[in-house]
């Protein structure tokens, strides 16, 4: 059986090498002043960032439509695919995995859609996961499960400089953003089935860092693991941050990936954000 794996542009992978199994990416689009364009076609986060360092410019974000993930399963089940499975980000962070939804009912049972709880590389992880299943020629049923498998294995923290971002893109509640204003609270975070949820609240930019890193690896468990470190705007703050893991996870480290944020999740977390994304093997990998 020959399953296609679809993903959308919020997994920010890092460049594959030539023989990685294939994930054919969707494009969520970001609005600039008015201004529509597809993330990682038209618009890049640098631009995303300098919007949002400016204040006054209006940065919003738009899921991908019904018909533009139909076109895709149809493309794919007509090129030879038995089957599609799609994996995206959080159902409560976008309406993305709604119009995959909605655009599967078309093909009945030959296309999935799952919610990997998260975005990301807590996105990107499970869809890699999907694509090696189907690359081994796993039934739909197989690589379905290969990507729940790895979104079990998957933990998403993040740190960002203030709240507000997320409180306007309404990914966080006014209460929370609120808290953290006032109290000058720096935040540490994660992704849920809840959504964007607080993890805890530290009293410096330098301690919430460090915290980053102390939760990182107690999620790590005891086991090997691959490390995703995400950033928008804040280079220098990921790659410290990812010396750091290298150094307490030492040989369990299977794999470390950069990358930045594109425009949609940067939209809404804002420029100083640092992520890291732990992936836990399989047990016996």
């Amino acid at each position: 059986m020959t399953v296609a794996v679809v993903t959308d542009s919020t997994a920010y992978l890092p460049p594959m090498p030539i023989a990685a199994p294939r994930l054919t990416v969707v494009p969520l689009a970001v609005v600039v002043n008015g201004v529509l364009g597809l993330e990682t076609v038209d618009i890049d986060s640098a631009t995303v960032a300098d919007a949002l360092n400016a204040r006054r410019v209006a940065v919003t974000t738009s899921r991908p439509s019904p018909e533009a993930f139909s076109q895709v399963y149809r493309e794919q089940l007509d090129s030879g695919a038995d089957a599609v499975l799609s994996v995206h980000l959080s159902a409560r962070l976008s309406g993305t995995y709604d119009a995959a939804v909605l655009a599967a009912e078309e093909f009945g049972d030959r296309v999935e859609v799952i919610d990997t709880q998260s975005t990301g590389m807590g996105l990107g992880f499970p869809a890699l996961a999907a694509a090696e299943a189907a690359a081994a020629g796993g039934s739909l049923a197989q690589v379905r499960q290969a990507a729940l498998d790895a979104v079990g294995r998957t933990t998403t923290l993040f740190y960002v400089d203030t709240l507000e971002f997320l409180r306007r893109g309404g990914r966080i509640g006014a209460g929370a953003a609120l808290l953290g204003t006032a109290l000058s609270v720096k935040p540490i975070l994660h992704t849920t089935d809840q959504g964007v949820v607080v993890r805890e609240k530290v009293r410096t930019a330098g301690r919430a860092l460090a915290r980053l890193v102390d939760i990182a690896v107690e999620a790590s468990g005891d086991g090997d693991v691959d490390v995703a470190v995400h950033h928008l705007a804040a280079p220098d703050r990921a790659d410290g941050l990812l010396t750091t893991l290298k150094e307490r996870l030492g040989e369990r480290l299977r794999a470390a990936y950069l990358t930045e944020v594109g425009a949609v999740v940067g939209a809404h977390v804002g420029p100083g954000m640092v992520a890291v994304v732990v992936h836990r093997a399989a047990a016996g990998a």
